[in-house]
């Protein structure tokens, strides 16, 4: 990493997929009127015929065209739709990345890694459950479960489902506040980049995670057309082992005398497109682990910080950038300090701190294709590292940084086809660097 305070953070900008407002031809109220009712009696005796002459093929086009997911009704009166998806993601590399199929960052030649490599799974998939109801006249209570099986606990032909969602939200409208309890993402740095890998820049720029938590979030008007949005949170802490002195191996994250805080406060509303509100956001979040130094309760308190900031513009209806920015210390929680959170050196256990961000731009040539480009970049202070990272065989990482250009098309609403081509460097403390070039595929089939 270059001498503190003197590097320079640039990043590429990105955007979201949308679509122009079609217009339509100046006509009066009478005759709009006169023709609706025209079609709308061509409509009804086309339905009546063919229902006459196919009855079943009739309901059948019915169901295909039906805007939503079937619901069920449970004998408490709750309402469960059902979904999910099938991903098949296959990736080459010109020099291994790890840890394989996702990617967190480049491998270090010098220990052999230098070799290209194939990687093909569908971990990715997902499944879903959103529960809704039963309501009262003042709240709406609605709920979510989600698992997929991205996980390195089990073989590649076996894998082991994952929570990534399970949660209660209580909504009451007219004071526009809310209430989660359960696991789902994080209140800090809540936006996601617009790249086609499962891992989403993480331990490159982008942190945040999915975390147990109690939100609470209200909304608040802003003008006319604006709106800011409070959140906040208690989270579970998640440390490393704590193997030092020792000592039986302990989480020092649930050994704390306090969960997580998390916070964040964002204002919306259109600027430079008026059908699509842009968003800027502050957010950040304070926690401890408790690191004994031996069996008869010693212990040293580390902290867990991150202050971030967040960008959505859209710059026109096809195209918007979006990116953040962050600093803080011991982040390996949260996909921050290149997976590093703390140096556990016995002499030392002190965080590590670091600071970086993404911004990428995606454009919309339509409402089925649609390109992204950006860049991201994680830089934890050099003083801080151990020489090994938590394994003891690697040399710990200085810098980790990526660009990235992503194409993603529906070839049918419920079939997608993404493609990725990324450029990963990585620094690491001996001087080594470890790059590579990864060329990724994925197909999707929602349901």
């Amino acid at each position: 990493m270059n001498e503190r305070g003197k590097f320079t953070y640039a990043l590429l900008l990105a955007g979201s997929l949308c679509t122009a407002v079609p217009s339509f031809a100046e006509e009066t109220v009478d005759t709009r009127i006169n023709r609706l009712e025209q079609e709308l009696a061509e409509l009804k005796t086309q339905v009546h015929t063919k229902s006459i002459v196919n009855p079943g093929q009739a309901e059948a086009t019915k169901k295909a065209e039906s805007p939503s997911a079937p619901l069920v009704s449970t004998g408490s009166g709750t309402k469960i739709q059902f979904y999910g998806f099938t991903r098949f993601d296959a990736s080459y590399d010109t020099g291994q990345i790890s840890p394989g199929n996702i990617a967190l960052w480049a491998q270090p030649k010098t220990a052999g890694n230098n070799d290209a490599e194939w990687n093909l799974t569908a971990g990715a998939t997902r499944l879903g459950l959103n529960l809704s109801g039963p309501d009262t006249e003042t709240m709406k209570l609605t709920g979510n479960i989600e698992f997929d099986f991205l996980t390195t606990i089990s073989a590649e032909n076996n894998q082991t489902p994952r929570l990534r969602h399970g949660y209660l939200k209580a909504y009451w409208p007219a004071s526009d506040f809310s209430i989660i309890a359960g696991q789902t993402w994080d209140v800090i740095s809540s936006l996601i980049p617009f790249v086609d890998d499962p891992a989403l820049m993480w331990d490159a720029g982008n942190i945040g995670s999915r975390h147990p938590q109690v939100r609470f979030t209200k909304g608040i008007p802003a003008g006319e057309k604006g709106h800011i949005e409070v959140a906040a949170a208690a989270s579970r802490t998640i440390g490393e082992k704590n193997n030092t002195g020792g000592i039986i191996a302990t989480d020092p994250g649930k050994d704390a005398s306090m969960p997580t805080l998390q916070g964040r406060i964002a204002w919306s509303a259109p600027l430079l497109v008026k059908t699509q509100p842009a968003t800027i956001g502050i957010s950040g979040h304070y926690g401890q682990e408790e690191w004994d130094n031996d069996n008869q309760g010693n212990h040293k308190t580390l902290d867990s910080w991150s202050c971030n900031l967040e960008l959505t513009m859209p710059i026109c209806p096809k195209m918007t950038l979006a990116g953040e920015y962050f600093t803080g210390t011991n982040l390996d929680d949260y996909y921050g300090g290149i997976g590093q959170g703390v140096n556990p050196s016995p002499s030392i256990i002190k965080e590590i701190r670091s600071n970086g961000g993404w911004a990428s731009l995606r454009f919309a040539f339509n409402p089925e294709t649609s390109f992204s480009f950006g860049a991201g970049i994680d830089d934890p202070n050099n003083n801080d590292l151990p020489q090994f990272d938590s394994t003891g065989k690697n040399y710990s990482r200085t810098k980790n940084q990526t660009i990235f250009g992503t194409l993603v098309n529906k070839i049918t609403p419920n079939l997608i086809l993404g493609l990725q081509l990324a450029q990963w460097k990585t620094d690491y403390f001996n001087g080594d660097r470890g790059n590579a070039l990864r060329a990724q595929s994925s197909i999707t089939y929602k349901f």
